[in-house]
């Protein structure tokens, strides 16, 4: 399965998106490499994540082939820690859809260190094709029409609910959702799996 022609779209517009409310932000958002606070617990990933993800390690494989098997070797270890609780089916490493699996996935791993992260230096390996989540995680940001202003716990401290406002991280969920609807798999997994593809 390919990724999308539109998903080095989507990156550049949320590649820029982050840069003005990092401008906006100044020093109130604290995001440098090696805060890896964001970087621990696991989260859902969809299938245009899980494409760019393994796009990139079909490209690490390519130019770095020894970060590459570290990556791997780290990937397979979280699945071997992992394995009894995953709430889903552990051989595809796709996540169950049934209120119990959802239930599940809210306690799952959720200390764990990503397998992308390099322990000695707090760089994402895979930092170029990370994620969604890993690009949106930090700034201000509305999920959803209407929805609540999120930012990170360590950014803003002290700020008032107008200073988050104005620095606002605009998302285009709508490119995102019509380069979803061009993949034909639907399944959701985490990142552990997605680099192992």
């Amino acid at each position: 399965m390919r990724l999308p022609s539109g998903d080095s779209l989507l990156v550049q517009i949320m590649s820029a998106s982050f840069a003005e409310a990092a401008q906006l932000a100044g020093e109130r958002l604290v995001c440098r490499q090696g805060c890896t606070q964001c970087c621990h617990g696991t989260f859902v990933l969809n299938p245009l994540d899980s494409l760019r993800l393994r796009s990139g390690m079909d490209i690490l494989r390519a130019t770095e082939p020894a970060l590459a098997a570290e990556v791997e070797h780290r990937a397979q270890m979280w699945v071997v820690e992992h394995e009894n609780g995953f709430p889903g089916d552990f051989q595809t490493g796709i996540l169950g859809d049934t209120s119990f699996d959802r239930e599940r996935f809210e306690g799952f791993a959720n200390e764990a260190p990503c397998p992308a992260l390099d322990p000695e230096t707090g760089r994402c390996d895979v930092y170029a094709w990370r994620p969604m989540t890993c690009r949106i995680f930090g700034p201000p940001v509305r999920m959803g029409d209407g929805g609540a202003l999120g930012h990170c716990e360590l950014c803003f401290v002290g700020a008032s609910t107008d200073e988050v406002a104005a620095c606002e991280m605009t998302v285009p969920f709508d490119l995102e959702a019509e380069l979803l609807d061009e993949i034909p798999a639907k399944g959701e997994t985490v990142v552990a799996f997605a680099l192992l593809g």
